[in-house]
């Protein structure tokens, strides 16, 4: 017999659960950016990869993230305040994560380490 209503109801936590993380994430990803403070993440090369990133083409990317980082039209505070809210989006997302881990183990993990 399966509880439709627990299944819907783990559905659509899951779903708005989802969305928080994502959301909060690339709203952080923006404000970041905003703040002038672009994540250039290098790719890694690996010997059988389809792909391989040349130096050239690096330094390209980082000297065009730093020109549009002085060509931002914020002021010092207003890219201060979008730093802040980037690092506030991303503990968001963070605390997201953990409240679902703790409500997929977390009853388990109280009654291994001898709970009630």
């Amino acid at each position: 017999m399966i509880d439709w209503n627990a299944f819907l109801l783990v559905l659509v936590s899951a779903l708005i659960g989802a969305a928080i993380v994502v959301s909060a994430y690339a709203l952080g990803i923006r404000l970041l950016t905003m703040s002038g403070r672009t994540p250039i993440v290098t790719p890694a090369e690996f010997t059988d990869a389809i792909t391989i990133v040349t130096p050239a083409e690096i330094k390209a990317a980082e000297k065009r993230a730093a020109k549009a980082a002085r060509k931002s039209p914020l002021t010092e505070g207003q890219k201060r305040l979008s730093l802040v809210g980037a690092w506030g989006c991303f503990a968001v997302s963070g605390i997201a994560v953990l409240v679902g881990i703790y409500l997929i183990v977390g009853d388990h993990l109280i009654e291994l380490f001898g709970g009630a």
